[in-house]
């Protein structure tokens, strides 16, 4: 299944929020583009309930930040369990930005999508204008470079055996930026771009999710 695949964005809103991220227009702007190529999208802030039941879900977009509040054993044990389905059935996974390290908290997270935030260590350049590096790669093309509104997430604590689409420099060091991993018939992909709807304005970001998106839902 490659197109017109049934998406469902978990986004920050009520209950889930900080104060740095506009998770409504970012999640509307991912829905935009996810409907571009034909897939239908569903935008929900219920995160926890939603991922107890992933019935009928193709393609899981995680794009919210830890609750306000802490939540009750067992809705963050449903929702483990609805995710372990999911994954087991072979779903895709789209974490972008925030997602990338945030899922109500659950433990098993990091290790599905190969990082984890440290405090005192993780970190990103000011919001800006940037310049970063696309990867040859079979799924989205020859190498190349493109720029975009954006944060960009660095030191990040990663899984050894990520594979590698978007990477930026920082520091005198390299930080991947894009990335996928593959969990038993499951396929993820990390987008830690994203922070605001501007990101998604770049023609080269869409394409790279798009095509890597294509990439998971094939699986």
């Amino acid at each position: 299944m490659t197109t017109g695949a049934t998406a469902l964005i978990l986004s920050g809103g009520p209950g889930y929020s900080d104060p740095w991220h506009p998770f409504e227009r970012t999640s509307e702007a991912l829905a935009g583009v996810l409907r571009g190529a034909g897939h239908r999208v569903s935008v929900s802030t219920s995160v926890a309930e939603r991922l107890a039941d992933l019935a009928g879900v193709d393609l899981l977009v995680v794009t919210a930040p830890l609750p306000d509040d802490p939540l009750p054993p067992e809705d963050l044990d449903a929702a483990s369990r609805g995710l372990r389905a999911y994954l087991d059935r072979g779903g895709a996974i789209l974490a972008v930005h925030v997602g990338v390290t945030t899922l109500l908290g659950l433990p098993e997270w990091g290790s599905i999508v190969g990082a984890r935030w440290v405090p005192e260590r993780s970190g990103h350049p000011p919001l800006a204008h940037a310049e970063v590096a696309r990867l040859d790669d079979p799924r989205t093309g020859p190498a190349g470079r493109f720029s975009l509104f954006d944060e960009r997430y660095s030191d990040l604590a990663l899984e050894e055996g990520l594979s590698v689409v978007v990477q930026h420099e920082h520091d005198g060091r390299t930080h991947p930026l894009v990335w996928t991993r593959a969990e038993g018939r499951a396929r993820i992909i990390a987008d830690a771009l994203g922070h605001g709807p501007e990101s998604f304005d770049s023609a080269e970001h869409r394409d790279v999710v798009l095509q890597l998106v294509q990439w998971a839902l094939a699986s």
